[in-house]
């Protein structure tokens, strides 16, 4: 083929193009000449934030990676991987589509769906569960019901077509996502570890396939764009949204599985964010050799794409895969027995070079190392700032809030804001059931619990993060999220494991923004080491905000937090809802004047400067740690924490399952409200029949975590100190129906 490079860029087009002007200087120096148009787009997209994580890294590798069962750590394959005994491994991760979400609410939920599965089944595992979390701005807006409608919808029909239940997750709402939500999706699937398919190129000589979809103008430039603000010139972006089809994605999955019974592929990996230029140069890169594409043998959808365009697609259900050479023919026969592409483009080479033909011309080449996270790629210190309001809102003082006089009022409003109320009208459009491994579908529980057949464990996963808290403490609010996901699992009957996390925020160029960020990372360290949860990997999200005016508005910073968690045995599976009549009712955990950041306090009293509240490590680890043994020796029969909305919302919660209520005493020592609606973090309510009783107090006896009878199950009828409040049935309708009613008036 002859050499011939193009016309070479301008500092103009790569400025264009998501470059600065002095990382358009690194690349002319990397390249020892100017790059043409097509390397100035690769060399973009590479570099961008979603990609490169050059303004993130440097904090990222302060997170801990080792623990007791990683098989793969995070950043050395498309996912982390965890040893749940049995010769099984879990391989899990999660991801955000916030910024084509934005613009396409139901392509760009469903392909945020089917891109975290591939991340999965593309190492070789079956996906078994989803979860997601999602964030949407002010709920009586009708941008954030289009946008509620359009993200939900494409996650059910991507998900429910794909095969995949979904176990669980979480949806909020806050004016900061008025003009960004987020949107974090989340897989987990199961594998035998000596299967598994490394994403790295090897062998000279080796030809290189692409399978799965035909390459299309879709998601022409995706990363770039999610490494950018949300303007209202952000609809001309929408060729950057990619399109899914579930369907070709279950064959791909097939096709996968079986490919990794064979002793063909060398390595795979998906076409996510920057399509074929991101696959080739990190394969390369990870195996040090080089590769040769003929971007001519891709298949289009669409005739004349030039060069840049088939290299930066997001054409979703892709793969590129190195294949042993010698073994093609099995590679082909297994792909044309699911219907779909797999073509011969290229061959891996004894370079550190990846070369791009087009026309028989070179139309780019690009030393791999120079394009990846870890090698040439810039790394940034950004500077941090402490925010002015952080100082303001440790001012707080619940003396300034007055205790309203008709609690049930306040209680009954609660169980109705969009925060608390039940997010069924969302769930109800996902299919929890296909599988046949969902264990908590009819017996609610803290956490997802999956059934792992053919062995006496179940996997248990939640996702967590209460944004409030974080925004108003970074760091002690990501160890909350850390910490209430353990807790999820702990009251689920699962030994926490390891965490993946999504990490949305602001602009890394904002020095308050950044601030939030270290202060997440820092946070999350600490609560990872305590609870011995490695980060197995996960990813950033920066510029998430709206620009009001010239203003940069950030989004509350929001660290998702994915974990695992395993159950030993299945028997030991924990659940939520009140079981009998006359089961006595205890917390565990102490309870303070707290109602900090809690949903009572910014939506009823409408006061949002407060700092995050209680919170203490290691009374939260030595607090599970209790649970879990209370558990394992079957002395509770209901277990739910106290999370948002605070102790009245969770006994409700454990009330409407099976209609029954409760009678409680609240501490004398703590204003009622505050006991009832406080947010303070550490406290688990359970129940205990009366066969359980002796052994339950023998045990708490001897625990050194604080523990209170609030009181007994009733029959229907909710009290609190002697006042009734009314009726299971009156709060479960209530409950059951807000958010169908602020979302459809």
């Amino acid at each position: 083929m002859e050499s011939t490079i193009h016309r070479e860029a301008t500092l103009e087009e790569a400025i264009e193009l998501g470059l600065r002007a002095d990382e358009f200087e690194m690349v002319k120096e990397i390249l020892g000449r100017t790059p043409n148009f097509t390397e100035t787009a690769v060399y973009s997209v590479m570099w961008s934030e979603h990609c490169s994580y050059k303004n993130s890294i440097h904090w990222l590798k302060q997170l801990p990676k080792d623990g007791p069962h990683m098989l793969v750590k995070a950043g050395e394959e498309n996912a982390g991987l965890v040893d749940i005994g049995d010769g099984l491994g879990c391989v899990f991760k999660i991801e955000s589509h916030n910024h084509p979400s934005a613009l396409e609410p139901y392509q760009g939920a469903a392909t945020g769906v089917g891109g975290i599965n591939r991340d999965i089944f593309t190492m070789g595992a079956r996906p078994i569960a989803q979860m997601n979390s999602l964030r949407f701005g002010d709920i009586e807006k009708e941008r954030t019901k289009w946008l509620v409608k359009g993200v939900v919808k494409g996650i059910g029909d991507y998900g429910n077509a794909f095969g995949i239940p979904i176990v669980g997750g979480e949806v909020a709402f806050d004016s900061s996502y008025n003009t960004n939500p987020l949107v974090n999706a989340f897989s987990a699937g199961i594998m035998d570890p000596k299967k598994m398919i490394s994403a790295t190129s090897k062998g000279p000589g080796n030809p290189v396939f692409i399978v799965g979809s035909a390459t299309g103008k879709d998601g022409i430039a995706g990363a770039a764009f999610a490494s950018k603000d949300i303007t209202e010139d952000s609809a001309n972006d929408l060729p950057s949204v990619q399109v899914g089809d579930p369907f070709m994605e279950k064959l791909l999955l097939e096709a996968t599985m079986e490919l990794a019974d064979t002793d063909a592929i060398v390595g795979m990996q998906d076409m996510g964010a920057a399509g074929i230029t991101c696959s080739s140069c990190e394969m390369s890169a990870a195996g040090e050799v080089g590769m040769d594409l003929n971007l001519d043998l891709v298949p289009k959808r669409q005739e004349d794409m030039k060069p840049y365009e088939i290299l930066l697609s997001e054409s979703q259900e892709r793969m590129l895969v190195v294949v042993q050479k010698g073994k093609e023919q099995i590679v082909k026969d297994i792909f044309d027995k699911w219907d779909l592409h797999a073509e011969e483009i290229g061959v891996v080479t004894d370079s550190d070079r990846v070369r791009y033909f087009m026309n028989d011309e070179i139309v780019g080449d690009v030393p791999a190392e120079s394009l990846v996270l870890g090698g040439g790629a810039p790394v940034y210190e950004r500077e941090y700032t402490e925010p002015a309001y952080y100082q303001e809102f440790k001012k707080f003082d619940i003396k300034s809030i007055e205790q309203p006089e008709d609690l049930k009022d306040v209680a009954f409003k609660l169980l109705q804001y969009p925060n608390i109320a039940s997010k069924n009208w969302v769930t109800d459009q996902y299919d929890s059931m296909v599988g046949t491994r969902t264990m908590t579908t009819n017996r609610p529980s803290d956490a997802g619990i999956v059934n792992i057949k053919g062995t006496n464990k179940a996997l248990a996963m939640s996702v967590d993060c209460n944004s409030r808290y974080v925004n108003a403490d970074p760091h002690v609010g990501t160890m909350i999220a850390v910490s209430e996901a353990a807790r999820n699992i702990t009251c689920a009957g699962g030994n926490p494991s390891a965490i993946t996390n999504c990490l949305n925020f602001g602009n890394p160029y904002n020095p308050e923004s950044f601030w939030q960020f270290v202060g997440a990372i820092k946070g999350m360290s600490e609560a990872c080491l305590k609870f011995n949860t490695p980060v197995t990997g996960g990813n950033v999200s920066f510029y998430n905000q709206s620009v009001i005016d010239g203003v940069e508005i950030p989004v509350f910073p929001t660290p998702t937090i994915g974990m695992i968690g395993i159950v030993e045995d299945k028997e030991n599976v924990m659940t939520l809802d009140f079981k009998s009549k006359g089961d006595l009712i205890f917390i565990i955990g102490q309870s303070y004047d707290d109602i900090s950041s809690s949903e009572y306090l910014v939506s009823y009293h409408g006061v949002t400067a407060s700092p995050a509240p209680y919170f203490n490590l290691d009374e939260e680890f030595e607090m599970q740690q209790v649970v879990r043994e209370l558990i394992v020796n079957k002395h509770v029969n209901a277990v739910h924490d106290v999370a948002d909305g605070g102790l009245f919302v969770t006994l409700t919660e454990m009330s409407i399952p099976n209609e029954l209520g409760f009678d409680i005493v609240t501490d004398s020592e703590v204003r009622e409200d505050a006991f009832l609606f406080g947010e303070g973090q550490g406290r688990v309510v359970v129940t205990v029949n009366e066969d359980q009783e002796d052994d339950f107090l023998e045990m708490m006896m001897g625990a050194k975590v604080s523990f209170t009878l609030l009181g007994h199950v009733t029959k229907g009828k909710m009290m609190v100190d002697d006042e009734h409040f009314g009726f299971i049935q009156e709060a479960k309708g209530l409950f059951n129906s807000a958010l169908a009613k602020h979302l459809e008036k």
